[in-house]
């Protein structure tokens, strides 16, 4: 591709060194270290453009979920080539890598534009929740939440995939390696779950799957309690109900926002949420849904 009077080719992440992934990354903002992205490769797979002298232009990644979805993320395009057509060239490219899928991907207002000319649509916002963590002066539940350990992980996956709508079993193991993870059971049956994990500028807490908000409550707070006065981060689609308000009370303000988008499957509305019917409270990250 001829890209401002040059010519750019594409090469696999795979390849890249990590401190160039993440000077992409912070050109636009982006808070991720380089052992973030060393973890999106190694769950996911994708491409990056480069120039004649071999510069990061832009990225694009998929994490495929089984056979027939997969989540885009890491699209990032360099400032000043955003208008030029790098990041529809190198969605095109991940899209043909990982046919036959649907998929889901959070999109920020300046990709809007580029995913809906290619057929996404718009369902849910998600609000990005940080801020320095405060600890809730108000008595904790009674309910029995106790830290999840390895024989925990089969019931997270089988709950993280009633919630997330398909099964992220790969995903759900790799980040329970480097989670603390809090569990709520209840008769027997695990009810609700929060992972939290170094991610950025601090921690971030998810994914965070439950049925009800006072039982996401419950598993978050301890996430709370234990980085009480340092950087926290908690992404959601709620904005109505106790828990966006227990988020905000914990000291994680709404901080930006980005719209999840789907190609063939819709999202699972997280206004459904019932005991029964488990949804996602907060997101494993932005990338990875």
């Amino acid at each position: 591709m001829t890209v401002d009077a040059f010519d750019a080719r594409v090469a696999d992440i795979a390849d890249i060194d990590l401190e160039r992934l993440q000077a992409l990354s912070i050109s636009v903002g982006w808070p991720h270290r380089a052992e973030d992205w060393q973890f999106v490769r190694e769950v996911g797979h994708g491409v990056v453009a480069l120039d004649e002298i071999d510069r990061v232009l832009g990225s694009a990644m998929w994490f495929p979920h089984g056979d027939d979805f997969a989540t885009i993320g890491m699209v990032i395009t360099s400032p000043r080539l955003q208008a030029l057509g790098v990041g529809e060239w190198l969605m095109k490219r991940v899209l043909s890598a990982s046919a036959g899928r649907t998929y889901r991907l959070n999109a920020t207002r300046a990709a809007l534009a580029l995913y809906r000319s290619l057929g996404f649509i718009g369902h849910r916002t998600v609000f990005q929740c940080q801020g320095e963590a405060r600890r809730s002066d108000r008595p904790a539940s009674a309910e029995p939440v106790r830290r999840l350990e390895p024989a925990d992980l089969a019931a997270v996956t089988a709950l993280d995939a009633r919630a997330f709508g398909t099964s992220r079993a790969g995903l759900i193991a790799r980040l329970f390696e480097q989670s603390v993870g809090y569990g709520l059971y209840r008769d027997g049956a695990l009810a609700a779950f929060a992972l939290c994990r170094p991610f950025g500028r601090g921690h971030v807490v998810g994914p965070v799957v439950a049925g009800a908000d006072e039982d996401a409550i419950v598993v978050v707070r301890p996430h709370v309690d234990q980085h009480d006065g340092r950087f926290l981060r908690l992404d959601t689609h709620l904005d109505e109900g106790i828990f966006p308000l227990f988020v905000a009370r914990s000291g994680l303000r709404i901080h930006d926002t980005v719209l999840t988008m789907s190609l063939g499957a819709p999202l699972i509305d997280p206004a459904t949420r019932a005991p029964d019917r488990p949804i996602t409270y907060a997101l494993a990250t932005q990338a990875l849904g």
